[in-house]
């Protein structure tokens, strides 16, 4: 449903087949015009090749800022038990179209503060008691940093902003 391919009333047609299976074959009619699951989908803005592992970036209750010059990687993955999780992008090079980053937060925060040009979609974030926020475009500009992020926010915030300048200093 998420994707586009059925409706919700489809899908609680579907559901209702599912709970009232009783055997693993009433399970067959309700899935059985999806894609398989295992199949790679193609996302556009998703350039990022799934078989690249993510680098692992896990706060636990400390925090983790990166700024600067450092060596972004095509996928980040984000934990945070209760920490908080800063990445500065502005002054780096980002040497790949799209940067995916999966967020996994419990009452942590992810901050990403992304270049003047950069695009970020958070689409993909589910926050059931967090707040996902996000002050950039989504639609990816042609030759242009792209950020996907999705995952979840527990009671945790993620945040993606461009730089704040007062004084000639940077937040």
């Amino acid at each position: 449903m998420a994707e586009g391919r059925i409706t919700v009333s489809e899908l609680e047609e579907r559901l209702a087949v599912v709970y009232a299976a009783r055997y693993e074959a009433d399970l067959l009619p309700p899935f059985a015009d999806l894609p398989d699951p295992d199949a790679i989908v193609a996302h556009p803005e998703r350039a990022v090749p799934v078989d690249v592992p993510p680098v692992v970036l896990r706060a636990g209750m400390s925090t983790i800022k990166r700024s600067g010059a450092w060596d972004v990687p095509p996928r980040l993955r984000l934990q945070s038990a209760m920490g908080s999780v800063v990445l500065d992008f502005c002054d780096t090079v980002i040497r790949h179209p799209v940067v995916d980053i999966e967020v996994d937060l419990g009452a942590g925060s992810a901050k990403l503060l992304v270049p003047d040009e950069a695009t970020a979609n958070v689409d993909g974030v589910v926050a059931t008691m967090g707040t996902v926020k996000s002050s950039v475009p989504s639609v990816p500009r042609p030759g242009m940093p792209h950020f996907v992020v999705h995952g979840r926010a527990g009671m945790g915030s993620v945040t993606v902003r461009r730089r704040y300048r007062i004084a000639g200093r940077y937040f």
